[in-house]
């Protein structure tokens, strides 16, 4: 290519003084580009998008970024929820890791993507090579839904996969891993020939540091201290627990979740051996049977593919009926308040050996609880805000297997597997001057006790609103000398309560946002955050209604309008929610 030199630029060309010296130096650059000869030829760049709720494809999407740029491929790690189907088009190459909430539903930062992408009148994607890691579980009926719907969408696009998707459980890192591999080795086989140099990812944020401990190796914390919050005559048993730290390294953020490894009860371990017709002295994988069951498999929660299987036993039982009707919440209805144990002695003609019950168990999990407190006031302990879960039968006595075992089984400075699952997502405003509002009921309070201590620590000058509500004032208005505390120290600047029990007509946080609806309008259009936490089946949606009703009537807005007003909140992340 032939390319002008600025010290040839003709001086009778018509330019202005400023756009003589504007083109020199364009032409400059031109000219070293061209006398370049190691000029490389341009990467190929993959986009991987996730969509994640707890940050589990949030970190598989940097690892799988990771695995591309060691392999000589560019990446982009964003959400779903930073991009727009019309990019699609020209991207070239996606990979999409999506996790599922709830009842199949998508992850708050990929639930507009989804939206957009399901819309009619989307671009097609005949040019775009993509792959989906669907994470989920297989104790939900709507398994990776997310994930399948995504990978279903694109296909009908026209969009052509690099590979098969693939559908992880609760224990999805070995499926994942697998898929990057093959990934990565079809994707490098495609860099343009001629490139050279490995590029660095390019990612949207730095790549975040690493905690070593993880679900298979977790920190062994010590226990500090346990206490009931709920008062007498509360139907509920809400605990405050504190997680020692010690010497882990473990750094954590207002906001972040603190994931707790249980172990089953061993009184539930003797009645499921009992159930099952099991031996106790039986041994597997060199450990004795009634061990492997306290600290390895689910045996509260009956699994799906044993509950076929005790159904096929009794055909046209009541589970056999159940199971063929596909009536779900009719099955949710039968299901509540039985576990496994219950299932195994109504069904004693199944008859199965001990490694086709094993096989159809499913591992024990981690459970996730959202922190309560704040590294500014708790550098060194993790607080929770866990209710403890129980139920009586006319027979027996059911527990959650975390909450009781925290609650009962742990003693203080006993020790407990943890490991941090941060949360990038759900943080208090950078700008501390943002006004901030948060909804939790219940022990959707936990967030905002740390979100509170945060800004406090901070010395923010934002001012915070929190709804929260319950049963009873009473005995079940938790941390309120707390809340009391920083309300007359200036830091909360509101307090809205809900107590739904207390009136003949019940009221609930929603309620209250209504009351209060001219105000949180005004908050928002001072640029405030507006924070969900608790339960995601009714609560979240309720409280999500009640928003776009505020904003409605208050911002005199048509209700499509609303909607569009509470989406743009969300795609500047001044929406968030952390439900479950």
């Amino acid at each position: 290519m032939s390319v002008i030199h600025p010290e040839t630029l003709p001086q009778d060309v018509p330019f202005t003084e400023s756009q003589r010296v504007w083109l020199a130096g364009y032409l400059a650059g031109l000219a070293l580009a061209a006398e370049d000869d190691n000029t490389p030829t341009p990467q190929m760049t993959v986009q991987v998008l996730y969509g994640s709720q707890t940050g589990n494809a949030e970190t598989l999407a940097e690892e799988f970024a990771s695995a591309l740029g060691e392999s000589g491929v560019g990446a982009q790690v964003r959400s779903l929820d930073q991009i727009t189907p019309d990019e699609l088009p020209g991207m070239g190459h996606v990979i999409v890791i999506c996790s599922t909430y709830g009842e199949g539903e998508m992850p708050d930062n990929a639930e507009l993507f989804w939206d957009a992408l399901a819309a009619e009148g989307v671009p097609r994607l005949e040019g775009l090579k993509f792959g989906v890691i669907a994470l989920g579980d297989s104790s939900y009926d709507d398994f990776c839904q997310a994930g399948k719907v995504l990978d279903t969408r694109f296909e009908q696009l026209g969009a052509t996969r690099l590979l098969p998707r693939v559908d992880c459980d609760v224990d999805y890192e070995a499926e994942a891993a697998e898929f990057t591999a093959r990934a990565v080795e079809l994707l490098a086989a495609e860099v343009p020939e001629g490139a050279s140099g490995a590029p660095v990812p390019q990612q949207t944020a730095p790549k975040k540091k690493r905690s070593k401990w993880n679900r298979k190796n977790p920190y062994r914390a010590t226990l500090a201290h346990n206490r009931v919050l709920s008062g007498p005559g509360s139907s509920k048993e809400i605990r405050h627990i504190e997680i020692a730290l010690g010497d882990s390294g473990i750094e954590y953020a207002a906001g972040d979740a603190l994931a707790v490894l249980p172990q089953n009860d061993p009184a539930l371990v003797a009645e499921f051996i009992d159930a099952a017709g099991l031996d106790p002295e039986m041994v597997v994988d060199g450990e004795p049977l009634p061990e492997v069951l306290r600290t390895s498999y689910e045996i509260r929660t009956p699994a799906k593919e044993l509950l076929a299987r005790l159904a096929d036993s009794e055909p046209h039982g009541e589970l056999d009926s159940l199971l063929d009707s596909g009536d779900r919440v009719a099955l949710d209805n039968w299901l509540w308040g039985k576990d496994t144990v219950d299932l195994l002695r109504a069904h004693p003609r199944a008859e199965l050996s001990p490694d086709e019950l094993l096989g159809m168990l499913k591992p024990l999990a981690h459970r996730a609880y959202s922190i309560s407190s704040s590294p500014l006031s708790s550098p060194d302990r993790i607080h929770l805000t866990i209710a403890a879960v129980r139920h009586r039968s006319e027979s027996r006595e059911y527990g959650g297997v975390a909450s009781t075992m925290l609650a009962d089984r742990v003693g203080e400075s006993d020790e407990v597997g943890i490991f941090l699952q941060p949360n990038a997502a759900f943080r208090v405003p950078e700008d501390d001057d943002l006004p901030m509002i948060m909804v939790g009921p219940g022990t959707g309070i936990a967030p905002f006790r740390a979100f509170l201590a945060e800004r406090e620590g901070r010395g923010a000058k934002g001012r915070n609103w929190l709804f929260f509500g319950d049963q009873h004032r009473s005995c079940d208005f938790i941390y309120e000398d707390e809340l009391t505390a920083w309300s007359q120290a200036g830091v909360l600047h509101r307090l809205d309560l809900a107590f739904s029990r207390d009136q003949v007509q019940k009221v609930y946080v929603q309620d209250r946002m209504r009351e209060n609806g001219r105000d949180l309008y005004a908050w928002l259009e001072e640029g405030g955050h507006f924070y969900v936490c608790g339960d995601a089946t009714r609560m979240a949606k309720d409280v999500e209604q009640a928003l776009i009703d505020v904003v409605q009537v208050h911002g005199g807005k048509t209700a499509d309008q609303a909607v569009e007003y509470v989406n743009e909140l969300k795609r500047a992340k001044r929406y968030v929610r952390d439900v479950y």
